[in-house]
């Protein structure tokens, strides 16, 4: 969910001009830092669909489907004051809050705050995009938080009900580090957590297997050389651990080789997520600095996953993070944008239908209606 300032940008770029740089498969490296709608009616955006809720600014949606209702977990912005800088410090969230409805299109209501960063033991700030799941007879809430010393690191918090409140272990997972976590469990029981970020997200930091503070603020790797990738694990029965050491999601495109670091408008960098379809495993992540959402198809969990295309086009503002999830049997992609306040760290989320072709390709959605 992380966001670098170009300080070389200028203050506002025309979201069409990011539109059609970025487009699908574009090399866009910019993006608005405030919205072009500003001031000029004739140049507003027309949005493909509406704010889930307007009471409070929410971003990186992660939805779930439990016993028959929708639950939404998403990041809580707030406006802390703190002006936009490369370390992502103005995204200085510090509880999450609960989104339920009966369906898609119903009344959504916030259920309040679910998990506060002062109830975690070891966090110090900024609670990043989460994640949950449900399993013997408990719900799960994962989520990203800065240690004591500035690294992140992933917790989980149990609780009850879906809606919380949910209280954390009181050490963060062992083994784990970066952001972004998501879980999936798969129709025998196991279940998978996908995690990572560059840039912001600090997985750069951890290429020797501890964290360097100092190490590079952007990519690793050299730009031919195979890219920084998302890490998948196993999680242990009791759903507190990690069962085994995390392996890299190996991305590739259709003739077997590994997306490559200079491939910005293909390769991982935040925002992962899993579905399954007909039997195949649908990794999707957010490219971040070309703002694209992107698929890759695997016939295992823990892939390798083939490269496929663009799901979403750019939307308004700099970060792009999702989920997908089937209710009633439609499918549907909850992602956020900038539309209420017209700043980067002050997003929301909202949902719109997802198509899967007869060819398990999944249909192209643009955010703005022409």
């Amino acid at each position: 969910m992380y966001r670098q300032l170009k300080s070389t940008l200028p203050a506002i770029i025309a979201v069409a001009t990011l539109i059609t740089a970025a487009g699908c498969g574009g090399n866009s490296k910019t993006a608005s830092v405030d919205s072009a709608a500003k001031g000029d009616s004739a140049k507003k955006p027309k949005f493909l669909s509406q704010p889930l809720i307007t009471s409070i600014y929410t971003a990186d949606p992660s939805a779930h489907v439990f016993n028959g209702k929708i639950y939404v977990y998403p990041s809580h912005d707030i406006d802390a004051g703190i002006a936009d800088n490369d370390n992502g410090d103005e995204y200085a969230m510090k509880d999450y809050h609960v989104l339920s409805m009966d369906s898609i299109g119903g009344k959504v209501t916030d259920n309040g705050v679910a998990l506060d960063v002062k109830d975690v033991p070891w966090a110090s700030k900024q609670m990043w995009a989460p994640d949950a799941d449900f399993k013997n007879g408990t719900y799960y809430l994962y989520f990203p938080v800065r240690n004591k010393e500035g690294a992140f690191q992933i917790g989980v918090a149990t609780g009850t009900s879906p809606v919380g409140p949910f209280k954390a272990q009181p050490e963060p997972i062992k083994g784990s580090f970066s952001i972004d976590p998501a879980v999936f469990t798969d129709t025998d029981g196991a279940t998978y957590m996908y995690f990572g970020g560059i840039w912001g997200g600090q997985l750069q930091k951890w290429t020797t297997g501890k964290y360097d503070a100092n190490g590079s603020k952007t990519d690793m790797g050299k730009p031919d050389e195979p890219a920084l990738s998302c890490k998948v694990v196993k999680l242990s029965k009791d759903m507190l651990h990690f069962d085994g050491t995390p392996q890299d999601v190996q991305l590739v495109d259709k003739d077997g080789k590994p997306l490559l670091t200079k491939d910005h408008d293909r390769r991982f960098f935040e925002g992962s997520f899993m579905h399954k379809f007909n039997n195949k495993y649908y990794f999707t992540y957010s490219t971040g600095d070309t703002h694209l959402l992107c698929y890759a198809i695997g016939d295992k969990p823990t892939g390798k996953f083939v490269y496929q295309g663009v799901f979403l086009k750019p939307v308004q503002g700099w970060t792009t993070h999702h989920s997908i999830i089937e209710s009633k049997g439609k499918w549907y992609l909850f992602y956020h944008d900038t539309e209420l306040s017209n700043r980067n760290h002050l997003r929301n989320v909202k949902v719109t239908e997802l198509t899967h072709n007869a060819d398990g390709s999944i249909g192209l959605i643009d955010p703005f209606v022409k």
